[in-house]
């Protein structure tokens, strides 16, 4: 395994890649309402990406065929826009977008309830922010990756909700997709000790139920769902690891 350490004058170039991946991230979240079609969010995807002269990180990235992921209920991740998936009341829909700029990418996400009103699933949705944050504040120099998958983990199991075990964070910078992994499990004191300028993505993925941590990939290759086919959210951060802790580079107004 070798991690990608950055330069602050990279950390720098990386920033703004992260801030137009947060944008995107936020104008497609908000894009997510009754009767808007998974198909239109990508389109958003395509414009802004025109707009700003900017790549999505997504797109053609081993061949997925959209330019965002776009997961609904059951699907955890890598979810695929279509022009023919209608978003319904009562959806949990997570938005994962990523923007290529200045040599790096960002990677995000957030799970918005579309009109839901179940408490049980609003819990589900706070407990992965929860997790997020639980995930993010162990970062830093000199923390071990297990310390951040415990962090997550123990948030999720102590609300009653498992923890997706077959798909999990990893290193992200040059490439979508780069050492190490960051699993959301985890013992402390164990597997690989941070540093200043290693850049992560934070991603608890949380299902309903303990069965909901296995999942399988559907017909198309990509989609990705709970092997019960209960519910699942999911949310995502970009990180540098600072002298001193991390910086979200991320962040939205809303955090998380």
């Amino acid at each position: 395994m070798k991690v990608d350490i950055k330069t602050k004058s990279e950390i720098d170039r990386m920033r703004e890649a992260c801030r137009m991946t947060a944008e995107i991230r936020d104008i497609c979240a908000n894009a997510v309402s009754p009767g808007v079609t998974t198909g239109d969010i990508d389109d958003l995807v395509e414009e802004y990406c025109s707009k700003n002269k900017v790549r999505a990180s997504f797109f053609n990235y081993m061949g997925f065929p959209g330019r965002l992921c776009v997961s609904i209920n059951d699907e955890v991740i890598h979810g695929i826009p279509s022009r023919h998936r209608v978003i319904m009341p009562g959806d949990l829909v997570k938005t994962d977008v990523g923007i290529f700029k200045n040599g790096f990418n960002g990677d995000t996400s957030r799970t918005v309830a579309v009109g839901v009103t179940d408490p049980e699933v609003l819990r589900l949705v706070e407990t992965t922010k929860a997790c997020l944050k639980a995930g993010i504040a162990a970062c830093g120099p000199g923390v071990h990756l297990g310390d951040i998958g415990y962090a997550i983990q123990k948030v999720a199991e102590d609300a009653g909700f498992g923890v997706v075990r077959d798909w999990i964070g990893h290193g992200v910078g040059r490439t979508v997709h780069e050492d190490p992994q960051v699993p959301n499990y985890g013992k402390p004191g164990t597997k690989l000790v941070l540093k200043p300028g290693m850049t992560l993505a934070i991603e608890p993925m949380i299902s309903m139920t303990k069965a909901g941590e296995k999942t399988r990939v559907l017909e198309d290759g990509w989609t990705v769902v709970t092997a019960d086919r209960c519910l699942s959210a999911h949310f995502e951060h970009t990180v540098a690891i600072t002298d001193d802790g991390c910086e979200i580079l991320t962040l939205p107004t809303d955090y998380p």
